[in-house]
């Protein structure tokens, strides 16, 4: 169930001549019904890149708060377990690092981060009340930085938006000094998380990521060597309340889920990298915004 806002059927067209597939073109925000049994839920709606939910504000406020209330609901009448994405961004730029599960985050609530923080603070709120209020089966998952095949290439999150950059020739853009810290995990390992807590006893936030951490500028020399562009590095301000330093925790995961990734950035990016250069030209020149650079993160 997609309502297309960010999303693209290419991306599961390969699944539509499976008999058991079905999906629906709806928005969850609106009332939710799927007839027949319902045993698991998955709940991944919203605009995750700062381009999309600075562009679409309400509607990234409205996919955590009304999009969350009515799939509980529905979890709630189908008696189905459900599983909502949560992400690290719920930490803010961090006080603690690594961040783990009971840290509470350094979050600005009317910065411009803040209708994406926020939406997603108040969907493990929401989520928890209706598990202990109710005594439903949730689950809430922490996802940290992501990558892979099918991402949009030009969504602004900081790997697409480098291996873009170096695909058409153009200097790799690094904000504020490049001391700033990610930590990317392949979606495959992701994946395989996430199915790990949905099948688990665990209702409390699990973090879910990569703990091999990087810094932005190390990163972006990586992309080059990866890419063998002949393209410069420049260095532009750093965004408001950009996160200096983001690495998971993933003490939890080890010991609950018995969960870690298996995937090294080498072997993730090369297969990422190969997928980009596949993508016909007119998807490489295509903008999502007019001011795609000042939103990378």
């Amino acid at each position: 169930m997609d309502n297309l806002i960010t999303g693209d059927l290419r991306n599961i067209e390969h699944l539509f001549k499976h008999t058991d597939f079905e999906f629906y073109h709806h928005d969850v925000s609106k009332f939710v019904h799927v007839s027949g049994d319902i045993h698991y839920i998955l709940h991944f709606a919203s605009p995750a890149s700062p381009i999309d939910y600075l562009k679409i504000p309400i509607q990234t406020l409205k996919v955590g708060s009304l999009g969350t209330h009515n799939l509980l609901g529905f979890a709630r009448v189908k008696k189905a377990r459900i599983l909502v994405a949560s992400t690290s961004e719920v930490y803010g730029d961090p006080l603690v690092h690594p961040q783990t599960e009971e840290y509470y985050g350094n979050v600005n609530p009317v910065g411009p981060r803040g209708v994406y923080d926020e939406a997603k603070r108040f969907q493990e709120a929401i989520t928890m009340a209706y598990h202990t209020y109710h005594q439903l089966e949730t689950r809430i998952v922490r996802i940290f930085n992501t990558y892979g095949p099918r991402m949009r290439l030009n969504d602004g999150r900081v790997l697409p938006a480098l291996i873009g950059q170096a695909l058409r020739g153009e200097d790799l853009t690094v904000f504020g000094d490049g001391s700033q810290t990610r930590s990317f995990c392949y979606v495959d390992d992701q994946v395989d998380g996430i199915y790990k807590l949905l099948l688990s006893d665990y209702a409390m936030p699990v973090n879910i990521g990569n703990p091999d951490e990087i810094t932005i500028l190390d990163f972006a020399k990586e992309i080059v060597q990866l890419t063998g562009t002949s393209q410069k590095i420049v260095y532009k301000p750093l965004p408001k309340d950009d996160p200096k330093q983001r690495q998971p925790d993933i003490t939890k995961a080890k010991n609950i889920l018995g969960w870690a990734p298996k995937f090294s950035r080498e072997d993730g990016l090369k297969i990422t990298y190969n997928y980009f250069k596949s993508l016909p030209k007119e998807l490489l020149h295509q903008r999502d915004h007019k001011n795609f650079d000042q939103f990378i993160r």
